[in-house]
């Protein structure tokens, strides 16, 4: 599941005039609203079960196409390319409205899972990744803005909580329809198969927007020119960390060179894209955007190895790893909603500290199942408590945002929010992905070929999760530094 995605799209949307854009009264589901948000909802939806969908069959796919080595590109490239996606959405938006960026997004979106589907090697599968992880940085900021300019403010809550709502049933349907498609029909279905469902939310949703909130956000103001300084620095991010991950790959001495790029150009786009003070957990807005990078690239990097461990160690098929993943999207809806009740607003930060111990304890106890003798279920019970803690975290790390932000700096620190969950994640991925390769995690694909139950490389899958856990562990303390005022940007 990603965290790019609009699972945590309980992030507030850029605020746009309701009056101008929204109504003052009704529901989500009113006449005015209801194409528009069943449109949505849907575009959600499908999204979801894609993400669910994608970690089940990725195992059998990276076999297949004799790419075990890269497995980690395979999560990473979507997350690289859609850091420069968001960046892009949110100029193109506000120049002339999300309709654009979201028709744009979501048919990149659809063209990458119809390259990945089709792959006949691994490299041309990564690629199909890339693309669709750009789909999914325009189409994820594009839905913030719609809600910001169609929805008036009271109603908002509303559709972003049926955003999280969409994410349950595939959460628990994904991995079992998943399952059964990769091993009756075959992994390519998995990807083929989205890209013709989304005719329906188009033809319902795209109508709508146009009719309530395309154009600029103020007519009467003058369109301002393209931000030129940061589309350069989101393609510095982008290109950073594909260069950084491409030399954790290799692991020669040349590889030091790519590796020095990489910094070279990530170094300075960082620290033109977040708030000053972000990397040192400064109180109060660096602490939030810090931490929701650390829950979200920790808990993906880890919840990306998993179906292949349980498949590979343990001998389980692909629907039943990936239904060991299923719970969690209960739980996480469940600690969403715990998080969002009134009496718990005097005690979030101290639930937010709860909750990343959570997240780490999951992600040290997942491997545990390398162990012959824990059975294989303890992985799905573990992982439900992870998801509960990632409930709690991105939601509140959202709502603190909006706290310690100015009006009109809502949209920058969101955007701000969003550059540090995805490019944790590549980052997180990249360096578990070379820890794998390096403690020869490519043999696990012989194994799987050969019909190797039990642990081939166990070593490989430690040392992604617990280093991993670490990097988690440092975000507990994070989490005590969330008070405070907010940074002005670099």
């Amino acid at each position: 599941m990603s965290a790019l995605e609009p699972r945590d799209a309980d992030v507030a949307p850029t605020p746009g005039p309701p009056a101008a854009h929204g109504i003052a009264k009704g529901s989500v589901l009113d006449p005015d609203h209801r194409a528009l948000s069943i449109g949505m909802v849907s575009v959600v939806l499908l999204i979801a079960f894609e993400a669910t969908a994608v970690g089940t069959a990725m195992p059998v796919a990276a076999r297949e196409l004799h790419g075990i080595a890269l497995y980690a590109f395979a999560f990473s490239a979507y997350f690289t390319t859609s850091l420069f996606g968001m960046v892009l959405a949110g100029q193109w938006s506000d120049r002339s409205g999300p309709l654009a960026p979201l028709t744009a997004g979501i048919s990149a979106f659809a063209a990458g899972l119809l390259l990945s589907g089709t792959a006949g090697a691994m490299w041309m599968f990564i690629l199909g990744r890339a693309v669709q992880g750009l789909g999914g940085g325009l189409v994820i900021v594009a839905l913030y803005v719609v809600v910001g300019r169609a929805y008036a403010e009271h109603l908002r809550p509303a559709i972003m909580a049926a955003f999280a709502a969409s994410w349950v049933v595939p959460s628990i349907v994904g991995p079992l329809a998943s399952g059964t498609i990769t091993e009756h029909l075959g992994w390519r279905w998995v990807f083929i198969g989205i890209p013709a469902l989304v005719v329906f939310p188009l033809a319902l949703a795209l109508p709508a927007i146009r009719r309530t909130a395309s154009g600029p956000a103020d007519p009467e103001t003058p369109v301002a020119p393209w931000d030129r300084r940061r589309i350069v620095l989101a393609l510095g991010i982008s290109a950073g960390a594909a260069l950084l991950q491409y030399a954790g790959q290799e692991l020669r001495p040349l590889a030091l060179l790519p590796a020095a790029a990489g910094l070279a150009l990530l170094v300075p786009a960082v620290r033109g894209l977040l708030p000053r003070g972000t990397w040192r957990a400064a109180r109060g807005l660096p602490a939030v955007i810090l931490l929701r990078g650390i829950a979200a690239g920790t808990f993906i990097a880890a919840e990306s190895f998993i179906p292949l461990m349980l498949v590979s160690e343990r001998g389980l098929s692909p629907t039943l790893a990936g239904f060991s993943l299923a719970l969690g999207g209960l739980t996480w809806a469940l600690g969403s909603w715990i998080q969002s009740r009134p009496w718990t607003e005097p005690y979030r930060e101290r639930l937010v500290v709860l909750s990343m111990a959570l997240i780490a304890l999951a992600i040290a106890g997942a491997p545990s199942v390398l162990v012959e003798s824990v059975p294989a279920w303890m992985v799905a019970v573990v992982w439900a408590f992870g998801c509960f803690g990632m409930g709690v975290v991105i939601s509140s790390t959202s709502v603190i945002l909006m706290k310690l932000s100015a009006p009109e700096e809502v949209g920058a620190n969101s955007a701000a929010l969003q550059i540090s969950d995805g490019l944790s994640n590549v980052l997180l991925l990249a360096a578990g992905g070379a820890a794998f390769a390096a403690l020869g995690g490519g043999a696990v694909g012989h194994a799987m070929d050969a019909g190797a139950s039990t642990g081939s490389h166990p070593a490989a899958f430690a040392a992604v999760f617990l280093p991993v856990a670490v990097v988690a562990a440092v975000g507990v303390w994070v989490a005590t530094r969330l008070h405070g005022t907010g940074a002005q940007r670099a």
